[in-house]
């Protein structure tokens, strides 16, 4: 499909359908758990609204507080933002398989596939950095394929402005327009390289990162400090996962899909303009090999390569009815797995399986019960010594539900020295009083020298034992060696 042929009518009846569908089926499940812990530290981190945070950009704590604003700090009402950009994300993705020339069906077999692959709906159910991440690469994406496709230097400004706005959300968007961007320079059309439109669009994106990136430069670029943590501690695994993760994460039926993308610009010489995007995926990957970043990372390019092939194997499977009974059936079994995946259907004592898979369905499960069993710890502290005593977080998860639940439960203000919690501590020196310690301390850390005397005084269970990171957590008393604000430098982690 070149610039001189029109595009197929765009199928929004359909497209709304679906996504019609997607809203009711995620706000009908948006409360069945609870929060998730990231979810905790970005309302949190929406209460203190600034340019950036040590490990990720300002969008989604901004969207957070929205959310919460407008719908109630509830589980519920923070995912409401959620559900919207996984709308937008499907309708993005469905124009994206329009450019190529995919008429109403092949739009309508997009969107579906998009709004009940696995890494969708769980970007879709609960709020996450990766919940506009998605749907901005997919504008980055449909954006750079128009222009492409057309050779409209116009659409440089479109590129820019979501560009923009991606890396004030997460800077994994410059892997992105590395990998188009290469496949650009060798597989054209390289006259689009060529037009001033290019730097109008680089000084759009410019304009609107300036200040998460100015607010980055001036603390150290601690962002780079936690990439180099996750590097440091999960690479390694991160590149042995990362292939079979590729295969799964969207959903293994849509594998065929997707590495169809892969080859169609190479074997139809009307879509030569989309060979970037073929190229595109295969750098990503190997630009996060070698970072050993997260295989879901690279996930959100296989929406628009999963458009690009679903005119071909929707050919194909139209050739043979024994072909679309058997995919048929793998596509209800994967859909099935997808949804046990990515949306909480279960209840929590049956998450177990499911866990074995991911552990993001435990990490809704149990909050207002942790605050509980911090009450409880916090409790046996002297009611002469509280005036005085710190509750101390291990991780911005556990700081996030003290805060939330805590005040009804009789708790103070929690801190923590992990991730951007660090920064809105230390507790002042005058609380020299028992340190209620939530975790346990490394041996011979730091932390170990300047938080001692530990006396465990309890131990929080998770509801129906499900097995997330909070089961069995140590609740400690401790004492203080040193002042708050001496110690603190010491004791704050980026992973």
């Amino acid at each position: 499909m070149g610039a001189g042929r029109s595009l197929p009518r765009f199928a929004a009846r359909e497209t709304g359908i679906v996504v019609a569908v997607q809203a009711v089926v995620l706000t009908a499940l948006s409360g069945r758990y609870g929060f998730h812990r990231d979810e905790l530290y970005f309302v949190a981190a929406g209460r203190r609204p600034d340019w950036g945070y040590v490990d990720h950009p300002p969008i989604t704590p901004w969207l957070a507080r929205a959310s919460t604003a407008l719908f109630g700090e509830t589980p519920a009402g923070l995912r409401v933002v959620a559900t919207l950009l996984g709308m937008a994300t499907v309708v993005a993705v469905t124009l994206v398989a329009r450019e190529f020339g995919g008429g109403r069906g092949v739009q309508l077999f997009t969107a579906i596939a998009t709004a009940s692959s696995t890494y969708v709906l769980v970007v879709s159910h609960m709020l996450a950095t990766n919940s506009a991440d998605v749907l901005l690469w997919s504008l980055i994406t449909l954006s750079g394929l128009r222009l492409l496709r057309t050779g409209d230097g116009r659409w440089w400004l479109a590129v820019g402005a979501t560009a923009g706005l991606g890396l004030a959300n997460k800077w994994l968007v410059l892997l992105l327009l590395s990998g188009l961007g290469i496949g650009v320079a060798v597989a054209g059309p390289r006259r689009v390289l060529r037009s001033w439109w290019l730097a109008a669009g680089v000084a759009v994106a410019v304009v609107l990162a300036a200040p998460v990136v100015l607010w980055q430069a001036s603390r150290g670029w601690p962002m780079l400090s936690v990439a180099g943590g996750i590097s440091e501690d999960d690479g390694a695994e991160n590149r042995v996962l990362f292939v079979p993760m590729q295969l799964v994460l969207l959903s293994p039926v849509l594998v065929p899909v997707w590495v169809a993308g892969l080859v169609r610009p190479w074997r139809e010489p009307a879509l030569r303009w989309a060979r970037p995007l073929a190229i595109a995926y295969p750098v990503v990957c190997g630009e996060l090999l070698v970072l050993g970043g997260k295989p879901y990372y690279a996930v959100p390019l296989l929406l628009p390569l999963m458009a690009l092939g679903a005119e071909p194997v929707l050919a194909w499977l139209r050739r043979g009815t024994t072909r679309r009974v058997l995919t048929g059936a793998a596509a209800v079994v994967c859909g099935a797995v997808s949804v046990l995946i990515g949306l909480p259907v279960l209840p929590p004592a049956a998450l177990d399986p499911v866990l074995a898979m991911t552990k993001e369905p435990g990490e809704q499960v149990g909050w207002p019960e942790f605050a509980v069993s911090v009450a409880d710890a916090w409790a046996k502290i002297p009611a002469a010594d509280r005036d005085t005593a710190v509750i101390l977080a291990g991780n911005y998860g556990e700081a996030g539900a003290i805060e939330r639940y805590g005040p009804e439960r009789g708790l103070p203000q929690p801190y923590s020295p992990h991730m951007s919690y660090a920064d809105w501590g230390p507790p002042p020196d005058r609380l020299v009083g028992p340190v209620l310690l939530v975790g346990r301390i490394a041996p011979g850390s730091p932390a170990a020298r300047l938080i001692t005397g530990c006396r465990p005084v309890s131990a929080h269970r998770s509801p129906a034992e499900v097995n997330n990171d909070e089961n069995g957590v140590r609740l400690s008393l401790c004492t203080l060696t040193r002042p708050w604000s001496q110690a603190w430098p010491q004791l704050r982690r980026f992973y």
